[in-house]
Protein backbone atom coordinates (compact mmCIF):
# COMPACT_ATOMS: atom_id res chain seq x y z
CA UNK A 1 0.00 0.00 0.00
CA UNK A 2 1.69 3.09 -0.82
CA UNK A 3 1.91 5.98 1.48
CA UNK A 4 -0.68 8.63 0.45
CA UNK A 5 -3.37 5.36 0.74
CA UNK A 6 -2.34 5.03 4.33
CA UNK A 7 -3.21 8.40 5.34
CA UNK A 8 -4.70 11.61 3.58
CA UNK A 9 -2.17 13.93 1.55
CA UNK A 10 -2.84 17.58 2.49
CA UNK A 11 -2.80 20.34 0.22
CA UNK A 12 -3.27 24.07 -0.07
CA UNK A 13 -4.12 25.36 -3.25
CA UNK A 14 -3.83 29.05 -3.11
CA UNK A 15 -5.73 30.23 -6.73
CA UNK A 16 -7.86 33.39 -6.56
CA UNK A 17 -10.08 32.23 -9.84
CA UNK A 18 -12.72 30.63 -8.42
CA UNK A 19 -13.78 28.90 -11.59
CA UNK A 20 -9.79 27.21 -11.10
CA UNK A 21 -10.47 26.54 -7.80
CA UNK A 22 -12.95 24.50 -8.71
CA UNK A 23 -11.51 22.53 -11.52
CA UNK A 24 -8.37 22.15 -9.01
CA UNK A 25 -10.90 20.37 -6.72
CA UNK A 26 -12.56 18.26 -9.18
CA UNK A 27 -9.01 16.99 -10.48
CA UNK A 28 -7.90 16.31 -7.36
CA UNK A 29 -11.18 14.04 -6.86
CA UNK A 30 -9.89 12.85 -10.15
CA UNK A 31 -6.88 11.23 -8.83
CA UNK A 32 -7.68 8.23 -6.67
CA UNK A 33 -5.92 9.39 -4.09
CA UNK A 34 -7.22 10.47 -0.62
CA UNK A 35 -6.36 14.17 -0.48
CA UNK A 36 -7.60 16.91 1.82
CA UNK A 37 -7.68 19.87 -0.15
CA UNK A 38 -7.82 23.60 1.14
CA UNK A 39 -8.34 26.17 -0.49
CA UNK A 40 -7.82 30.24 -0.06
CA UNK A 41 -7.96 33.11 -2.72
CA UNK A 42 -5.52 35.35 -2.15
CA UNK A 43 -1.50 35.88 -0.66
CA UNK A 44 -2.63 37.35 2.93
CA UNK A 45 -4.75 34.63 3.26
CA UNK A 46 -2.10 31.64 2.08
CA UNK A 47 0.47 32.91 4.90
CA UNK A 48 -2.05 33.23 7.37
CA UNK A 49 -3.12 29.68 6.99
CA UNK A 50 0.25 28.66 7.04
CA UNK A 51 1.02 30.78 10.55
CA UNK A 52 -2.73 29.41 11.81
CA UNK A 53 -3.59 33.28 12.43
CA UNK A 54 -7.61 33.78 12.96
CA UNK A 55 -9.83 32.10 10.93
CA UNK A 56 -7.32 29.75 10.29
CA UNK A 57 -6.49 28.58 13.98
CA UNK A 58 -7.30 24.68 13.12
CA UNK A 59 -5.47 24.39 9.85
CA UNK A 60 -3.27 21.48 9.22
CA UNK A 61 0.45 21.93 8.00
CA UNK A 62 -0.23 21.54 4.35
CA UNK A 63 2.48 18.77 2.50
CA UNK A 64 2.20 20.50 -0.54
CA UNK A 65 1.32 24.06 -1.54
CA UNK A 66 -0.03 24.69 -5.39
CA UNK A 67 0.63 28.35 -5.42
CA UNK A 68 -1.06 30.95 -8.41
CA UNK A 69 1.17 33.49 -9.34
CA UNK A 70 -1.14 36.60 -9.80
CA UNK A 71 -3.05 36.87 -6.28
CA UNK A 72 -4.82 39.50 -4.65
CA UNK A 73 -3.65 41.48 -1.58
CA UNK A 74 -0.04 40.13 -2.07
CA UNK A 75 1.19 38.68 -4.96
CA UNK A 76 1.85 34.63 -5.34
CA UNK A 77 5.91 35.88 -6.09
CA UNK A 78 5.97 37.48 -2.71
CA UNK A 79 4.18 34.15 -1.05
CA UNK A 80 6.84 31.86 -2.28
CA UNK A 81 9.33 34.00 -1.03
CA UNK A 82 8.02 33.99 2.31
CA UNK A 83 7.51 30.61 2.60
CA UNK A 84 10.97 29.94 1.07
CA UNK A 85 12.28 32.28 3.62
CA UNK A 86 10.82 30.81 6.60
CA UNK A 87 12.65 27.84 8.59
CA UNK A 88 9.22 26.85 9.44
CA UNK A 89 7.61 26.57 6.20
CA UNK A 90 10.83 26.59 4.04
CA UNK A 91 10.49 22.44 3.39
CA UNK A 92 7.29 22.52 2.46
CA UNK A 93 7.03 22.01 -1.62
CA UNK A 94 5.71 24.46 -3.36
CA UNK A 95 4.46 24.49 -7.11
CA UNK A 96 3.88 27.33 -9.07
CA UNK A 97 0.58 26.22 -10.99
CA UNK A 98 0.02 29.38 -13.54
CA UNK A 99 -1.19 30.33 -16.34
CA UNK A 100 1.78 32.51 -17.18
CA UNK A 101 4.52 31.06 -19.77
CA UNK A 102 6.56 34.03 -19.30
CA UNK A 103 10.43 33.38 -18.98
CA UNK A 104 10.86 36.03 -16.44
CA UNK A 105 7.96 34.03 -14.17
CA UNK A 106 10.07 30.63 -14.65
CA UNK A 107 12.78 32.49 -13.24
CA UNK A 108 11.43 34.14 -10.77
CA UNK A 109 9.52 31.24 -9.21
CA UNK A 110 12.76 29.17 -9.15
CA UNK A 111 15.08 32.18 -8.12
CA UNK A 112 12.51 31.85 -4.92
CA UNK A 113 12.86 28.67 -4.61
CA UNK A 114 10.05 26.83 -6.38
CA UNK A 115 10.15 23.48 -5.92
CA UNK A 116 8.43 22.97 -9.29
CA UNK A 117 6.58 25.31 -12.01
CA UNK A 118 3.85 23.96 -14.01
CA UNK A 119 1.54 26.04 -16.88
CA UNK A 120 -2.29 25.57 -16.37
CA UNK A 121 -3.86 23.28 -19.50
CA UNK A 122 -6.75 24.65 -21.13
CA UNK A 123 -9.01 21.59 -20.97
CA UNK A 124 -10.00 19.61 -18.14
CA UNK A 125 -9.42 16.06 -18.95
CA UNK A 126 -5.52 17.43 -19.13
CA UNK A 127 -5.62 19.10 -15.96
CA UNK A 128 -6.89 16.26 -14.34
CA UNK A 129 -3.69 14.27 -16.03
CA UNK A 130 -1.76 17.30 -14.61
CA UNK A 131 -3.04 17.00 -11.26
CA UNK A 132 -2.62 13.01 -11.07
CA UNK A 133 1.14 13.58 -11.81
CA UNK A 134 1.38 16.15 -9.12
CA UNK A 135 0.12 14.20 -6.62
CA UNK A 136 1.04 10.95 -7.51
CA UNK A 137 5.22 12.66 -7.17
CA UNK A 138 4.35 14.38 -4.39
CA UNK A 139 2.32 12.08 -2.35
CA UNK A 140 3.63 8.82 -3.10
CA UNK A 141 7.25 9.23 -4.73
CA UNK A 142 8.59 11.81 -3.27
CA UNK A 143 10.02 11.38 0.42
CA UNK A 144 9.04 14.59 2.65
CA UNK A 145 9.64 15.39 5.97
CA UNK A 146 7.65 14.81 8.60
Amino acid sequence: MSRALERSFTVLLVEDNEADAQLAAAAFAETGISISLFAVTNGLAALDFLARRTPFDDAVRPQLILLDLNLPNLDGRDVLGAIKESDEFKQIPVVVLTTSEAPEDISTAYRLHANCYVTKPQGFDEFVVLVRSIVNFWATIARLPQ
